[in-house]
Protein backbone atom coordinates (compact mmCIF):
# COMPACT_ATOMS: atom_id res chain seq x y z
CA UNK A 1 0.00 0.00 0.00
CA UNK A 2 1.44 3.42 -0.93
CA UNK A 3 2.39 5.71 1.90
CA UNK A 4 -0.12 8.43 2.74
CA UNK A 5 0.63 11.87 1.34
CA UNK A 6 2.60 14.26 3.47
CA UNK A 7 0.46 16.59 5.51
CA UNK A 8 1.34 20.25 5.31
CA UNK A 9 0.29 22.19 8.40
CA UNK A 10 -2.61 24.44 7.53
CA UNK A 11 -1.82 27.22 10.00
CA UNK A 12 1.19 29.36 9.19
CA UNK A 13 2.97 32.05 11.08
CA UNK A 14 2.02 35.49 9.80
CA UNK A 15 4.62 37.23 7.70
CA UNK A 16 6.32 40.42 8.78
CA UNK A 17 3.95 43.34 8.71
CA UNK A 18 0.84 41.17 8.67
CA UNK A 19 -1.69 41.14 11.46
CA UNK A 20 -2.02 38.03 13.60
CA UNK A 21 -3.38 35.13 11.63
CA UNK A 22 -3.66 37.12 8.35
CA UNK A 23 -2.21 34.28 6.25
CA UNK A 24 -4.79 31.93 7.73
CA UNK A 25 -7.58 34.39 6.96
CA UNK A 26 -6.50 34.54 3.34
CA UNK A 27 -6.63 30.77 3.12
CA UNK A 28 -10.03 30.70 4.77
CA UNK A 29 -11.24 33.32 2.30
CA UNK A 30 -9.92 31.30 -0.63
CA UNK A 31 -11.57 28.17 0.71
CA UNK A 32 -14.86 30.00 1.26
CA UNK A 33 -14.79 31.40 -2.28
CA UNK A 34 -14.08 27.94 -3.72
CA UNK A 35 -16.89 26.36 -1.73
CA UNK A 36 -19.27 29.20 -2.62
CA UNK A 37 -18.56 28.98 -6.37
CA UNK A 38 -18.89 25.21 -6.35
CA UNK A 39 -22.06 25.43 -4.31
CA UNK A 40 -23.51 28.01 -6.71
CA UNK A 41 -23.22 25.44 -9.48
CA UNK A 42 -24.90 22.81 -7.31
CA UNK A 43 -27.64 25.21 -6.22
CA UNK A 44 -28.33 26.34 -9.78
CA UNK A 45 -28.93 22.75 -10.77
CA UNK A 46 -30.97 22.22 -7.60
CA UNK A 47 -33.05 25.29 -8.49
CA UNK A 48 -33.76 23.82 -11.90
CA UNK A 49 -34.82 20.68 -10.07
CA UNK A 50 -37.24 22.74 -7.97
CA UNK A 51 -38.73 24.27 -11.13
CA UNK A 52 -39.23 20.82 -12.61
CA UNK A 53 -40.76 19.45 -9.41
CA UNK A 54 -43.00 22.51 -8.91
CA UNK A 55 -44.22 22.26 -12.50
CA UNK A 56 -45.00 18.58 -12.09
CA UNK A 57 -46.63 18.58 -8.65
CA UNK A 58 -47.37 22.19 -7.59
CA UNK A 59 -48.80 22.39 -4.05
CA UNK A 60 -50.64 19.10 -4.38
CA UNK A 61 -51.40 16.59 -1.63
CA UNK A 62 -48.79 14.26 -3.15
CA UNK A 63 -46.16 17.00 -2.78
CA UNK A 64 -47.21 17.66 0.83
CA UNK A 65 -46.82 13.92 1.54
CA UNK A 66 -43.39 13.74 -0.10
CA UNK A 67 -42.09 16.79 1.76
CA UNK A 68 -43.13 15.38 5.14
CA UNK A 69 -41.70 11.96 4.21
CA UNK A 70 -38.40 13.55 3.13
CA UNK A 71 -38.16 15.71 6.24
CA UNK A 72 -37.34 12.91 8.69
CA UNK A 73 -34.52 11.21 6.66
CA UNK A 74 -32.93 14.65 6.31
CA UNK A 75 -33.19 15.17 10.06
CA UNK A 76 -31.56 11.80 10.76
CA UNK A 77 -28.62 12.71 8.52
CA UNK A 78 -28.17 16.04 10.29
CA UNK A 79 -28.53 14.43 13.69
CA UNK A 80 -26.08 11.55 13.34
CA UNK A 81 -23.68 12.31 10.46
CA UNK A 82 -23.29 16.07 10.77
CA UNK A 83 -23.07 15.82 14.56
CA UNK A 84 -20.29 13.26 14.19
CA UNK A 85 -18.41 15.52 11.77
CA UNK A 86 -18.48 18.40 14.25
CA UNK A 87 -17.38 16.17 17.14
CA UNK A 88 -14.73 14.32 15.12
CA UNK A 89 -12.87 16.84 12.97
CA UNK A 90 -11.14 18.92 15.71
CA UNK A 91 -9.97 15.71 17.42
CA UNK A 92 -8.95 14.09 14.11
CA UNK A 93 -6.80 17.11 13.23
CA UNK A 94 -5.15 17.08 16.65
CA UNK A 95 -4.43 13.33 16.54
CA UNK A 96 -3.02 13.60 13.02
CA UNK A 97 -0.66 16.41 14.06
CA UNK A 98 0.44 14.91 17.37
CA UNK A 99 0.27 11.12 16.84
CA UNK A 100 0.57 10.66 13.07
CA UNK A 101 -1.54 9.49 10.15
CA UNK A 102 -1.92 5.86 11.26
CA UNK A 103 -3.58 6.79 14.57
CA UNK A 104 -5.79 9.30 12.77
CA UNK A 105 -6.87 6.51 10.39
CA UNK A 106 -7.78 4.30 13.35
CA UNK A 107 -9.81 7.11 14.87
CA UNK A 108 -11.58 7.76 11.56
CA UNK A 109 -12.38 4.06 11.03
CA UNK A 110 -13.89 3.85 14.51
CA UNK A 111 -15.89 7.04 14.07
CA UNK A 112 -17.24 5.91 10.71
CA UNK A 113 -18.26 2.53 12.12
CA UNK A 114 -19.98 4.34 14.96
CA UNK A 115 -21.74 6.73 12.55
CA UNK A 116 -22.96 3.94 10.27
CA UNK A 117 -24.29 2.01 13.26
CA UNK A 118 -26.20 5.06 14.47
CA UNK A 119 -27.57 5.87 11.01
CA UNK A 120 -28.68 2.31 10.37
CA UNK A 121 -30.12 1.94 13.87
CA UNK A 122 -31.90 5.28 13.69
CA UNK A 123 -33.37 4.39 10.30
CA UNK A 124 -34.58 1.04 11.62
CA UNK A 125 -36.22 2.61 14.67
CA UNK A 126 -37.90 5.31 12.61
CA UNK A 127 -39.08 2.76 10.08
CA UNK A 128 -40.64 0.56 12.76
CA UNK A 129 -42.33 3.47 14.52
CA UNK A 130 -43.36 5.50 11.44
CA UNK A 131 -47.01 4.52 11.57
CA UNK A 132 -47.18 5.77 15.16
CA UNK A 133 -45.31 9.10 14.98
CA UNK A 134 -46.39 10.33 11.53
CA UNK A 135 -50.01 10.87 12.66
CA UNK A 136 -48.59 13.01 15.47
CA UNK A 137 -46.52 15.10 13.06
CA UNK A 138 -49.39 15.70 10.60
CA UNK A 139 -52.58 15.00 12.54
CA UNK A 140 -54.86 16.64 9.96
CA UNK A 141 -53.68 14.62 6.95
CA UNK A 142 -56.45 12.45 5.51
CA UNK A 143 -55.97 8.65 5.92
CA UNK A 144 -55.03 8.29 2.24
CA UNK A 145 -52.53 11.15 2.40
CA UNK A 146 -51.06 9.81 5.63
CA UNK A 147 -50.65 6.32 4.14
CA UNK A 148 -48.87 7.76 1.10
CA UNK A 149 -46.55 9.73 3.42
CA UNK A 150 -45.68 6.56 5.31
CA UNK A 151 -44.88 4.58 2.14
CA UNK A 152 -42.76 7.40 0.70
CA UNK A 153 -40.91 7.59 4.01
CA UNK A 154 -39.97 3.91 3.81
CA UNK A 155 -38.69 4.40 0.26
CA UNK A 156 -36.45 7.30 1.31
CA UNK A 157 -34.82 5.63 4.33
CA UNK A 158 -31.77 4.26 2.39
CA UNK A 159 -30.77 7.87 1.73
CA UNK A 160 -29.94 8.29 5.42
CA UNK A 161 -27.01 5.86 5.54
CA UNK A 162 -25.65 6.71 2.09
CA UNK A 163 -25.59 10.49 2.54
CA UNK A 164 -24.22 10.13 6.08
CA UNK A 165 -21.20 8.24 4.77
CA UNK A 166 -20.69 10.82 2.00
CA UNK A 167 -20.77 13.73 4.46
CA UNK A 168 -18.19 12.08 6.72
CA UNK A 169 -15.84 11.64 3.76
CA UNK A 170 -16.36 15.24 2.66
CA UNK A 171 -15.46 16.58 6.12
CA UNK A 172 -12.25 14.53 6.11
CA UNK A 173 -11.29 15.85 2.67
CA UNK A 174 -11.71 19.41 3.95
CA UNK A 175 -9.00 18.81 6.59
CA UNK A 176 -6.56 18.38 3.67
CA UNK A 177 -7.70 21.76 2.32
CA UNK A 178 -9.56 19.93 -0.43
CA UNK A 179 -12.70 21.99 -0.93
CA UNK A 180 -13.56 22.27 -4.63
CA UNK A 181 -14.40 18.76 -5.79
CA UNK A 182 -16.14 17.71 -2.56
CA UNK A 183 -18.37 20.78 -2.95
CA UNK A 184 -19.09 20.11 -6.65
CA UNK A 185 -19.85 16.39 -6.50
CA UNK A 186 -23.31 16.79 -4.83
CA UNK A 187 -24.54 18.17 -8.18
CA UNK A 188 -25.17 14.57 -9.24
CA UNK A 189 -28.13 14.34 -6.83
CA UNK A 190 -30.37 17.06 -8.34
CA UNK A 191 -29.31 15.99 -11.84
CA UNK A 192 -30.54 12.46 -11.24
CA UNK A 193 -33.78 13.76 -9.67
CA UNK A 194 -34.43 15.98 -12.70
CA UNK A 195 -34.01 13.03 -15.05
CA UNK A 196 -36.23 10.87 -12.84
CA UNK A 197 -38.94 13.55 -12.68
CA UNK A 198 -38.96 13.95 -16.48
CA UNK A 199 -38.78 10.28 -17.35
CA UNK A 200 -40.61 8.50 -14.54
CA UNK A 201 -43.35 10.90 -13.39
CA UNK A 202 -45.88 9.93 -16.10
CA UNK A 203 -45.68 6.31 -14.94
CA UNK A 204 -44.75 6.53 -11.25
CA UNK A 205 -46.06 9.92 -10.11
CA UNK A 206 -44.53 11.18 -6.86
CA UNK A 207 -42.49 7.96 -6.54
CA UNK A 208 -40.21 9.24 -9.30
CA UNK A 209 -38.73 11.65 -6.71
CA UNK A 210 -38.02 8.76 -4.33
CA UNK A 211 -36.12 6.74 -6.95
CA UNK A 212 -34.24 9.85 -8.07
CA UNK A 213 -33.13 10.64 -4.53
CA UNK A 214 -31.92 7.11 -3.78
CA UNK A 215 -29.95 6.65 -7.02
CA UNK A 216 -28.46 10.16 -6.88
CA UNK A 217 -27.19 9.76 -3.33
CA UNK A 218 -25.54 6.42 -4.11
CA UNK A 219 -23.58 7.97 -6.98
CA UNK A 220 -22.60 10.91 -4.76
CA UNK A 221 -21.33 8.64 -1.96
CA UNK A 222 -19.26 6.45 -4.30
CA UNK A 223 -17.48 9.51 -5.71
CA UNK A 224 -16.53 11.11 -2.37
CA UNK A 225 -15.40 7.79 -0.88
CA UNK A 226 -13.09 7.36 -3.87
CA UNK A 227 -11.73 10.91 -3.43
CA UNK A 228 -11.05 10.34 0.26
CA UNK A 229 -9.12 7.15 -0.48
CA UNK A 230 -6.96 8.96 -3.07
CA UNK A 231 -5.89 11.34 -0.27
CA UNK A 232 -4.63 8.63 2.04
CA UNK A 233 -7.62 7.85 4.26
CA UNK A 234 -9.28 4.48 3.67
CA UNK A 235 -12.99 3.86 4.02
CA UNK A 236 -12.96 1.20 6.71
CA UNK A 237 -15.57 0.38 9.33
CA UNK A 238 -13.55 -1.04 12.20
CA UNK A 239 -13.79 -0.32 15.92
CA UNK A 240 -10.43 0.39 17.61
CA UNK A 241 -11.82 1.00 21.09
CA UNK A 242 -9.60 -1.70 22.59
CA UNK A 243 -6.47 0.19 21.47
CA UNK A 244 -5.29 2.08 24.57
CA UNK A 245 -3.44 4.65 22.47
CA UNK A 246 -6.59 5.67 20.59
CA UNK A 247 -9.10 5.29 23.43
CA UNK A 248 -8.62 8.83 24.87
CA UNK A 249 -9.36 10.36 21.46
CA UNK A 250 -12.48 8.21 21.11
CA UNK A 251 -13.64 9.30 24.56
CA UNK A 252 -13.09 12.93 23.58
CA UNK A 253 -15.16 12.51 20.41
CA UNK A 254 -17.90 10.70 22.35
CA UNK A 255 -17.95 13.41 25.00
CA UNK A 256 -18.48 16.11 22.37
CA UNK A 257 -20.85 14.05 20.25
CA UNK A 258 -23.52 13.79 22.93
CA UNK A 259 -24.23 17.53 23.35
CA UNK A 260 -23.98 18.15 19.59
CA UNK A 261 -26.37 15.29 18.87
CA UNK A 262 -28.84 16.52 21.45
CA UNK A 263 -28.62 20.09 20.15
CA UNK A 264 -29.26 18.76 16.65
CA UNK A 265 -32.23 16.80 17.95
CA UNK A 266 -33.63 19.95 19.50
CA UNK A 267 -33.11 21.91 16.27
CA UNK A 268 -34.72 19.10 14.26
CA UNK A 269 -37.66 19.12 16.62
CA UNK A 270 -38.10 22.78 15.71
CA UNK A 271 -38.40 21.86 12.03
CA UNK A 272 -40.96 19.19 12.85
CA UNK A 273 -42.86 21.67 15.01
CA UNK A 274 -42.94 24.22 12.18
CA UNK A 275 -44.18 21.82 9.53
CA UNK A 276 -46.53 20.06 11.93
CA UNK A 277 -48.11 23.38 12.92
CA UNK A 278 -48.29 24.39 9.25
CA UNK A 279 -50.20 21.16 8.58
CA UNK A 280 -52.90 22.41 10.99
CA UNK A 281 -53.49 25.40 8.70
CA UNK A 282 -55.43 25.25 5.39
CA UNK A 283 -54.46 22.65 2.76
CA UNK A 284 -51.20 23.42 0.97
CA UNK A 285 -49.68 25.29 3.92
CA UNK A 286 -46.83 22.79 4.34
CA UNK A 287 -45.90 23.19 0.68
CA UNK A 288 -46.19 26.98 1.04
CA UNK A 289 -43.75 26.93 3.94
CA UNK A 290 -41.29 24.71 2.09
CA UNK A 291 -41.44 26.61 -1.21
CA UNK A 292 -40.98 29.89 0.69
CA UNK A 293 -37.83 28.57 2.31
CA UNK A 294 -36.27 27.27 -0.91
CA UNK A 295 -34.33 30.37 -1.93
CA UNK A 296 -33.60 31.42 1.66
CA UNK A 297 -32.14 27.99 2.35
CA UNK A 298 -30.09 28.26 -0.85
CA UNK A 299 -28.52 31.51 0.39
CA UNK A 300 -27.97 30.04 3.86
CA UNK A 301 -26.31 26.96 2.42
CA UNK A 302 -24.16 29.01 0.07
CA UNK A 303 -22.94 31.64 2.52
CA UNK A 304 -23.26 30.00 5.94
CA UNK A 305 -22.27 26.60 4.55
CA UNK A 306 -19.23 28.02 2.78
CA UNK A 307 -17.93 29.93 5.79
CA UNK A 308 -18.58 27.01 8.17
CA UNK A 309 -16.81 24.58 5.83
CA UNK A 310 -13.87 26.93 5.38
CA UNK A 311 -13.24 27.92 9.01
CA UNK A 312 -13.70 24.49 10.61
CA UNK A 313 -10.32 22.90 9.74
CA UNK A 314 -8.46 26.16 10.42
CA UNK A 315 -10.10 26.77 13.79
CA UNK A 316 -9.29 23.15 14.63
CA UNK A 317 -5.64 23.73 13.76
CA UNK A 318 -5.40 27.02 15.64
CA UNK A 319 -7.00 25.59 18.78
CA UNK A 320 -4.76 22.47 18.59
CA UNK A 321 -1.76 24.84 18.49
CA UNK A 322 -3.33 27.14 21.14
CA UNK A 323 -2.91 30.12 18.80
CA UNK A 324 -5.48 32.43 20.37
CA UNK A 325 -4.24 35.53 18.55
CA UNK A 326 -5.09 33.92 15.21
CA UNK A 327 -8.45 32.75 16.57
CA UNK A 328 -9.28 36.29 17.67
CA UNK A 329 -8.20 37.82 14.37
CA UNK A 330 -10.13 35.26 12.33
CA UNK A 331 -13.27 35.70 14.40
CA UNK A 332 -13.25 39.49 14.09
CA UNK A 333 -12.43 39.39 10.39
CA UNK A 334 -15.13 36.94 9.38
CA UNK A 335 -17.82 38.46 11.58
CA UNK A 336 -17.33 41.69 9.64
CA UNK A 337 -17.14 40.01 6.25
CA UNK A 338 -20.21 37.83 6.73
CA UNK A 339 -22.24 40.79 8.01
CA UNK A 340 -21.23 43.01 5.08
CA UNK A 341 -22.17 40.31 2.59
CA UNK A 342 -25.37 38.99 4.16
CA UNK A 343 -27.20 42.20 5.12
CA UNK A 344 -27.60 43.50 1.51
CA UNK A 345 -28.64 40.02 0.38
CA UNK A 346 -31.36 39.88 3.04
CA UNK A 347 -32.68 43.33 2.10
CA UNK A 348 -32.79 42.37 -1.60
CA UNK A 349 -34.64 39.12 -0.89
CA UNK A 350 -37.22 40.86 1.28
CA UNK A 351 -37.85 43.64 -1.23
CA UNK A 352 -37.92 41.35 -4.27
CA UNK A 353 -39.73 38.37 -2.79
CA UNK A 354 -42.84 38.47 -4.98
CA UNK A 355 -40.84 39.06 -8.17
CA UNK A 356 -38.49 36.18 -7.38
CA UNK A 357 -41.31 33.70 -6.77
CA UNK A 358 -43.23 34.84 -9.86
CA UNK A 359 -40.21 34.53 -12.17
CA UNK A 360 -39.15 31.15 -10.87
CA UNK A 361 -42.00 29.03 -9.57
CA UNK A 362 -45.03 30.46 -11.38
CA UNK A 363 -45.62 27.95 -14.18
CA UNK A 364 -47.56 24.74 -14.72
CA UNK A 365 -49.53 23.77 -11.61
CA UNK A 366 -48.03 26.70 -9.66
CA UNK A 367 -50.25 29.72 -10.39
CA UNK A 368 -50.58 33.39 -9.44
CA UNK A 369 -52.52 32.54 -6.27
CA UNK A 370 -49.62 30.31 -5.18
CA UNK A 371 -47.18 33.17 -5.76
CA UNK A 372 -49.32 35.49 -3.62
CA UNK A 373 -49.31 32.89 -0.83
CA UNK A 374 -45.59 32.05 -0.92
CA UNK A 375 -43.98 35.50 -1.41
CA UNK A 376 -44.77 37.06 2.01
CA UNK A 377 -43.66 33.87 3.76
CA UNK A 378 -40.33 34.01 1.94
CA UNK A 379 -39.87 37.65 3.02
CA UNK A 380 -40.35 36.64 6.65
CA UNK A 381 -37.80 33.84 6.30
CA UNK A 382 -35.25 36.22 4.72
CA UNK A 383 -35.03 38.35 7.89
CA UNK A 384 -32.90 35.63 9.49
CA UNK A 385 -30.12 35.68 6.88
CA UNK A 386 -27.48 37.99 8.45
CA UNK A 387 -28.05 36.67 11.97
CA UNK A 388 -27.77 33.02 10.96
CA UNK A 389 -24.76 33.46 8.66
CA UNK A 390 -22.69 35.49 11.15
CA UNK A 391 -23.57 33.10 13.98
CA UNK A 392 -21.96 30.19 12.07
CA UNK A 393 -18.54 31.73 12.75
CA UNK A 394 -19.23 31.76 16.49
CA UNK A 395 -20.72 28.27 16.36
CA UNK A 396 -17.66 26.71 14.72
CA UNK A 397 -15.30 28.37 17.17
CA UNK A 398 -17.26 27.03 20.16
CA UNK A 399 -17.15 23.54 18.64
CA UNK A 400 -13.39 23.87 18.11
CA UNK A 401 -12.80 24.77 21.78
CA UNK A 402 -15.08 21.83 22.74
CA UNK A 403 -17.80 23.90 24.46
CA UNK A 404 -20.63 22.01 22.80
CA UNK A 405 -22.84 22.07 25.91
CA UNK A 406 -23.42 25.77 25.23
CA UNK A 407 -24.77 24.88 21.80
CA UNK A 408 -27.17 22.44 23.44
CA UNK A 409 -28.42 25.11 25.86
CA UNK A 410 -28.91 27.50 22.94
CA UNK A 411 -30.96 24.89 21.07
CA UNK A 412 -33.27 24.28 24.03
CA UNK A 413 -33.92 28.00 24.41
CA UNK A 414 -34.67 28.27 20.70
CA UNK A 415 -37.10 25.34 20.70
CA UNK A 416 -39.14 26.94 23.47
CA UNK A 417 -39.08 30.26 21.63
CA UNK A 418 -40.10 28.56 18.38
CA UNK A 419 -43.21 26.94 19.90
CA UNK A 420 -44.29 30.09 21.74
CA UNK A 421 -43.68 32.40 18.80
CA UNK A 422 -45.39 30.02 16.36
CA UNK A 423 -48.53 29.92 18.51
CA UNK A 424 -48.66 33.71 18.78
CA UNK A 425 -47.62 34.70 15.27
CA UNK A 426 -49.50 32.08 13.24
CA UNK A 427 -52.67 33.33 14.91
CA UNK A 428 -51.98 36.78 13.48
CA UNK A 429 -50.20 36.02 10.19
CA UNK A 430 -50.97 32.38 9.38
CA UNK A 431 -48.14 30.42 7.76
CA UNK A 432 -46.10 33.63 7.42
CA UNK A 433 -46.07 33.84 11.22
CA UNK A 434 -44.24 30.51 11.39
CA UNK A 435 -41.53 31.88 9.10
CA UNK A 436 -41.26 35.07 11.17
CA UNK A 437 -40.91 33.00 14.35
CA UNK A 438 -37.96 31.18 12.78
CA UNK A 439 -36.25 34.49 12.01
CA UNK A 440 -36.81 35.77 15.53
CA UNK A 441 -35.27 32.77 17.27
CA UNK A 442 -32.33 33.03 14.86
CA UNK A 443 -31.69 36.50 16.33
CA UNK A 444 -31.67 34.85 19.77
CA UNK A 445 -29.10 32.32 18.52
CA UNK A 446 -26.85 35.10 17.25
CA UNK A 447 -26.91 36.95 20.57
CA UNK A 448 -26.28 33.82 22.63
CA UNK A 449 -23.36 32.50 20.54
CA UNK A 450 -21.76 35.93 20.19
CA UNK A 451 -21.82 36.49 23.95
CA UNK A 452 -20.24 33.15 24.83
CA UNK A 453 -17.66 33.25 22.04
CA UNK A 454 -16.15 36.51 23.19
CA UNK A 455 -16.51 35.65 26.85
CA UNK A 456 -14.51 32.41 26.38
CA UNK A 457 -11.90 33.89 24.03
CA UNK A 458 -8.76 34.88 25.97
CA UNK A 459 -8.16 38.65 25.84
CA UNK A 460 -5.27 40.04 23.76
CA UNK A 461 -1.92 39.05 25.21
CA UNK A 462 -3.29 36.14 27.25
CA UNK A 463 -2.22 32.79 25.89
CA UNK A 464 -1.06 34.22 22.54
CA UNK A 465 2.30 32.57 22.89
CA UNK A 466 0.62 29.18 22.77
CA UNK A 467 0.81 28.32 26.46
CA UNK A 468 -2.87 28.46 27.33
CA UNK A 469 -4.85 25.22 27.15
CA UNK A 470 -8.24 24.93 25.55
CA UNK A 471 -9.70 24.25 28.95
CA UNK A 472 -8.03 27.33 30.30
CA UNK A 473 -9.48 29.42 27.51
CA UNK A 474 -12.91 28.00 28.17
CA UNK A 475 -12.69 28.93 31.81
CA UNK A 476 -11.40 32.45 31.14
Amino acid sequence: MPAPPAITPTVQEPSAGDGPGLSVNRRIFRAAVIVTLASVLVKLVATVKEFVVAGAFGRSDDMDAFLIAFLIPGLLINLFAESMNQALIPTLVRVREQDGHAKAQDLLSSAMAWTCMLLAGGSLVMGVTARFFLPLVVPLFSPEKLLLTEHLFYGLLPVVLVVGIAQNCTAVLNTFERFAWPAIVPVVMPLVIIVAAWVLTPRLGIWSLVYGNVVGTIIYAVLVVWMMETHGYRFRLYWHGSDLSIRPALREVAGQYGPILLSGLVASSGLLVDQGMAAALPSGSVATLVYANRFVSVVLNLLAGAIATAVTPYFSQMVAQKDWASCRHTLNTYVRITALVSIPVAVAMIAGSRLLIRLTFQHGAFGAADTAAVAPVQAMYAIQLPFYIVSRVFYRYLVAIRRTTLILYCGVINLVLDVVLNIVLMHWYGVAGIALATSLWTVSTFVFLCYWTYRLLPPPGEGDAGTTSVEGAAAA
